[in-house]
């Protein structure tokens, strides 16, 4: 097994190592450790817009990245570890076999004297609280199984970051699962830095095998970062990989109450309809049909209602405080 050494803490660069190792290290086993600076990952068949408070994640700088395996939205630091195998798996005996991948980290942290177990589905816990989630992705006989360890992890920031009101999405998306969560270090008798719990962790995977540890080459770098820039950076892949959804936005303002739905499907605003109790212009109909086709990104949106007459529609509004209700 190789251990591919990597300190890179860019989400886009790191989802795009994962892929670019299991494409192309043919039938080599693989372990990846890796951190990323604060990020939401969001699973491969949800929602973007439904999973991030957008607001948040602007006002401190969270990047936004989608994965290639399934289920739901996790929040990394850099007091949260990740962990990545890529396995052959010709018969798919390891497909949902979360124990095989997460049995190392039990161990580990029974060594330093913490006890953890499965839940029976993709976490593993401590004391009923969660600290890993995990999920897979396979591509013919290989196998990717991912993991986050919240070891030390800012744990109000990542409640903040995930944090949607349901009632306003109705999504077609698959839906986050998310639990009462903790850290590792909250339970260790004595303290310990992440670097050294990732050392131990090591230790325990590779006990009693021999593997070689492994620096990519400047071609393989380029590559991954190629993949990066082409892919996993791209709002196409983070936003309009997105499955349909359908918003509601309310707001009060002095001069009436909107209520606006908008249908939004592979990140664009594909329907757009405006009610309320204000007094308008000319059709608010005309004016909703002008969204259609725009990014539902709050810039985009801004430009959009730029070259848009809005005091011939809504003659009270104000063009910022339309903006912010339709993105946010």
């Amino acid at each position: 097994m190789l251990e591919i050494i990597n300190q890179e803490t860019d989400p886009f660069y790191n989802l795009a190592l994962e892929e670019y190792c299991l494409d192309h290290f043919n039938d080599q086993e693989i372990l990846i450790l890796w951190q990323n600076v604060p990020t939401v990952v969001i699973g491969r068949n949800q929602n973007t817009i439904e999973e991030i408070n957008a607001p948040y994640v602007q006002e401190k700088n969270i990047k936004v990245v989608r994965r290639l395996s399934g289920g739901g939205a996790v929040y990394h630091d850099l007091g949260n570890l990740n962990f990545t195998f890529i396995i052959n798996d010709v018969s798919g005996a390891k497909r949902y076999d979360f124990t095989h991948f997460t049995r190392p980290v039990i161990e580990t942290l029974a060594r330093i004297g913490v006890k953890a177990e499965d839940n029976g589905r993709n976490d593993i816990t401590i004391a009923g609280k969660k600290f890993s989630g995990n999920a897979q992705y396979r591509k013919k006989a290989r196998l990717l199984h991912h993991g986050t360890l919240l070891f030390a992890s800012d744990l109000e920031q990542m409640v903040q970051a995930l944090n949607v009101e349901p009632e306003k999405i109705l999504s077609k998306g698959v839906k986050s699962v998310r639990s009462r969560v903790t850290n590792i270090a909250e339970h260790l008798h004595e303290p310990m830095d992440i670097m050294t719990f990732r050392q131990i962790l090591t230790e325990t995977i590779f006990a009693g095998q021999e593997h070689e540890k492994y620096f990519l080459e400047n071609n393989e770098t380029e590559a991954v970062r190629l993949l990066r820039d082409e892919k996993y950076k791209t709002w196409e892949f983070v936003y309009g990989a997105s499955p349909p959804c359908n918003l509601i936005k309310k707001a009060q303002f002095d001069w009436g109450n909107v209520k606006v739905h908008l249908n939004v499907k592979k990140g664009l605003i594909e329907n757009c309809m405006i009610y309320g109790d204000f007094f308008a212009g000319d059709d608010v109909a005309e004016l909703a049909s002008q969204l259609c086709g725009v990014k539902y990104q709050e810039d985009c949106i801004r430009e959009r209602l730029e070259i848009v007459d809005l005091k011939r529609y809504l003659p009270q509004a104000e063009r910022e405080e339309i903006v912010k209700l339709l993105s946010q």
